[in-house]
């Protein structure tokens, strides 16, 4: 398309969309390779009975479903709806308050805070889990220097839960302060004007418009709290077992078919937290 008042091809200036689109086709290849054929494949292993993933002596069952009514599993998926539960809740609790502090501060370098507060999760989640396992054991780095006695709380509730909390918990601190940073000031001066203390300035209009950070950044941590298994394994030492640590037994025992049906499981409730989410937050906002 050329302009003809000045004579300039806009073509050589606009990106051709047929050209980005062909960019994108290898990694939609990779997609559809590593992420949907697996699927794919976990789909159709719930429906048969085989040794391992051999298409040799398939048979059609749905006996592998009955793993969802074990006593292990049903105490696995009350101990995940728990532990993720509570740390959510926790994670909303703490998450909120330090980015809203954040957001109140006359702070110049606010990004940089956040920055730093979400740095660690650059790091492999082994490294910090097992970082923390040696600090909840009596004798650590900082009993050490401090000369004191530790406490050892490994292998217990409190070890997974803290160890929850403190891994996820930047996941909801970025969405709830970029609903906060999105805030109209102009707002809260008309809230003031009208006579309204600050809590109720805070109640009445900053959390309702935050409400979708808050969704976003809860769907963040409740998911990967209830489908991982490093966590309850390095702090909990193995005495307390999620639904994650199930499905990894059973992918290592090569029990391939009931591994698939509580992975797919898994996987209905992260589709339906993701549907939640662009409920909530159509254009994405606050994961921005």
């Amino acid at each position: 398309m050329q302009n003809h008042h000045t004579g300039i091809d806009k073509n050589k200036f606009i990106p051709n969309a047929h050209r980005l689109d062909r960019l994108s086709r290898p990694y939609l290849v990779w997609l559809y390779i590593f992420a949907c054929f697996p699927v794919l494949i976990m789909f159709a292993l719930m429906f048969v009975d085989a040794e391992g993933i051999r298409f040799e002596g398939m048979e059609f069952t749905m006996y592998n479903f009955t793993v969802l009514g074990t006593k292990s599993v049903l105490i696995a998926f009350w101990n995940s709806v728990k532990y993720s539960v509570l740390t959510t809740l926790l994670c909303i609790f703490f998450g909120y308050l330090l980015a809203y502090t954040l957001y109140k501060s006359k702070l110049k370098n606010k990004y940089l805070i956040l920055l730093l507060l979400i740095l660690p999760m650059w790091t492999n989640i082994l490294l910090r889990i097992t970082a923390l396992a040696n600090i909840f054991k009596p004798n650590n780095i900082i009993t050490d220097m401090l000369g004191i006695e530790g406490w050892n709380i490994i292998g217990t509730d409190w070890a997974i839960l803290l160890g929850m909390v403190f891994t996820y918990l930047p996941f909801i601190v970025l969405p709830i302060y970029t609903s906060l940073e999105k805030i109209d000031p102009s707002l809260e001066e008309a809230a003031l004007d009208l006579g309204v203390t600050d809590f109720t300035k805070f109640w009445k209009v900053i959390f309702p418009l935050s409400f979708k950070g808050i969704v976003s950044g809860s769907i963040m941590v409740l998911l990967p709290c209830m489908s991982g298994f490093a966590i309850p394994k390095v702090l909990g030492e193995g005495n307390i077992l999620l639904i994650g640590n199930i499905i990894e037994q059973n992918f290592i025992n090569m029990s391939y078919n009931q591994g698939a049906v509580l992975a797919i499981v898994i996987l209905i409730v992260i589709l339906g937290s993701i549907l939640l989410v662009n409920k909530f937050d159509k254009e994405g906002e606050t994961l921005l």
